[in-house]
């Protein structure tokens, strides 16, 4: 596995691969890696003939600073799993290499409804923060094929507006939530949860399997609350739990048994906040 620090080095080295034929997939990344992860860059190698993974915490997506100063590094141990993944190329960068004019003046993105939903809603700027540094990274990598977890819906729903917004040639494969046996969302910021919260986090599974099994034609709003509520038994804090049109994420009130519907659902254990989401139907 290669790896580069420098935009202009990357781009070089991959413009040579793909005179010579190769296509380009590529896993952007903020480390802490887990099976979530690698299962990406298996997808990757499969469907391309270069892969390029990135590992950088981006400081614009964060609205919470002391979320940013607890966000878990394990750089080491990272190079070790992507290398025994297969993983052709790692990009590196530091803030200065992405934001070589700083984070003060920013571009801001025409998101529509989707920033102001959901994540959105309660994490006000974190996607225009997303859009700028996975812009940036797109120019830089100029992959055929991008692939990220479908554990963060709405962020891929951003993500793939991005691409249009941009011009973009490169295709969005959202990939499937991988889960821990007892059904937790495998996610980075478990590794913050102590031993009590990591049991208590499995209500937040068991609550969308709820939905998922339960949910029948009409208002869905008792339905959610109920959810809600078998939550706050396990000292979760709810954000939100809420059900949206599958393709859309337009919010769902009544439901009428054939839209393609998913359960969100976004709330702190201690100061750990977790999301999770199930498609319904």
């Amino acid at each position: 596995m290669i790896l580069f620090k420098n935009v202009h080095s990357l781009a070089a080295w991959l413009a040579g691969r793909r005179q010579q034929g190769h296509s380009i997939g590529f896993v952007p990344t903020m480390g802490a890696l887990h099976q979530g992860h690698l299962s990406l860059i298996a997808a990757s190698r499969r469907d391309n003939g270069i892969t390029v993974a990135s590992i950088f915490v981006n400081p614009t997506q964060f609205n919470d600073p002391k979320d940013f100063e607890k966000y878990p590094k394990t750089l080491e141990k990272d190079i070790e799993l992507l290398e025994a993944a297969g993983t052709d190329l790692l990009f590196l960068p530091s803030v200065t290499e992405i934001y070589p004019e700083g984070t003060g003046h920013l571009r801001q993105y025409d998101l529509g409804y989707l920033e102001t939903i959901l994540e959105g809603k309660y994490r006000p700027g974190h996607f225009q923060g997303v859009c700028n540094v996975m812009h940036r990274l797109m120019d830089a990598v100029q992959p055929d094929n991008l692939y990220m977890g479908q554990k963060d819906y709405q962020q891929c729903m951003v993500v793939k507006h991005l691409l249009q917004l941009t011009g973009s040639p490169a295709r969005l494969h959202p990939c499937p939530t991988l889960r821990e046996a007892d059904g937790l969302a495998m996610s980075s910021r478990n590794t913050r949860l102590g031993p009590a919260e990591r049991e208590k986090a499995t209500a937040i599974y068991r609550a969308l399997s709820q939905l998922r099994d339960t949910l029948r034609p009409g208002p869905v709003a008792a339905a959610c609350s109920e959810a809600a509520a078998s939550l706050a038994k396990y000292d979760f804090k709810v954000d939100y739990i809420a059900i949206a049109d599958a393709a859309t994420l337009e919010p769902i009130g009544d439901w009428d048994g054939r839209r393609n519907i998913v359960a969100l659902a976004a709330a702190f254990q201690q100061d750990v906040r977790l999301i999770d989401n199930m498609l319904l139907n």
